[in-house]
């Protein structure tokens, strides 16, 4: 263990100066893209320059990309990536990732066009009034659905 990390940051220090949680950090841990060694009494220490990387990390996050896509640029994670121009390589991958939540999005929305669809003929719309007779149970039209 080296004394760069004996004076470093603990997780809990690490968590309130990024906003991530300890849960996460010892997560990202895990995956590799973070190294804590342990002091004397157990307590995991990160270099200080590891609030940098988790906050690059968090950044690649909340712009919609995985952590198996942030894992891609280890090497590049301790700068602050918001400032960056961006590579060519993140470009390719943010365009995969943005791709991939496009074909979400058009399947989700066909789910959904098709249950307002169904709605639609099973209740009608609240103008015209319901499209079953009053006395017919919705249960009977269950097989629309």
């Amino acid at each position: 263990m080296t004394a760069e990390y004996v004076s470093g940051v603990r997780i809990g220090e690490l968590a309130r100066a990024t906003g991530a949680s300890a849960r996460a950090l010892r997560f990202y841990e895990e995956q590799g893209l973070l190294q804590s060694q342990r002091a004397a009494n157990g307590y995991r220490t990160y270099r200080d320059d590891t609030v940098a990387r988790v906050r690059s990390i968090r950044y690649l996050l909340a712009a919609g990309l995985t952590l198996a896509d942030a894992a891609q640029f280890r090497c590049c994670l301790d700068g602050d990536l918001s400032t960056a121009a961006p590579s060519p390589a993140l470009v390719a991958v943010a365009r995969r990732r943005l791709a991939v939540l496009d074909e979400r999005i058009r399947a989700v929305t066909a789910v959904r066009d098709h249950l307002a669809t169904e709605l639609q003929t099973v209740v009608g719309s609240e103008r015209d009034g319901p499209a079953r007779a009053p006395n017919e149970s919705i249960v009977t039209r269950q097989d629309k659905i």
